[in-house]
């Protein structure tokens, strides 16, 4: 099993809840995808994210199939417009 977890900062962190609701709405389109959770920050501390995600794959194959599906494509290509910053770690179980 594969985890994935990404953490954005947007331009405007209002971008958040939008973002997070086009990343669910990856389930069921993304065969690799085994679940996700993705939501935004709530705290607001100067050092939180906007945004974070957690994704579950069967494999590493299955995270190579995930970052190159065109419905995902779509929607990192529309968080690239509004992103500041990002960080994230992949890893096995």
């Amino acid at each position: 099993m594969v985890k994935h977890i990404v953490c954005h900062k947007y331009t405007d962190k209002a971008e958040a809840e939008k973002i997070a609701g086009m990343l669910m709405g990856l389930m069921g389109k993304v065969p690799s995808l085994r679940s996700m959770q993705a939501g935004a920050d709530f705290l607001n501390s100067a050092r939180a994210y906007h945004l974070g995600l957690v994704a579950e794959f069967e494999d590493r194959a299955g995270l190579e199939a995930y970052q190159n599906h065109p419905a995902h494509v779509k929607v990192k290509e529309y968080i690239h417009t509004v992103l500041a910053d990002s960080v994230s770690v992949d890893f096995e179980l």
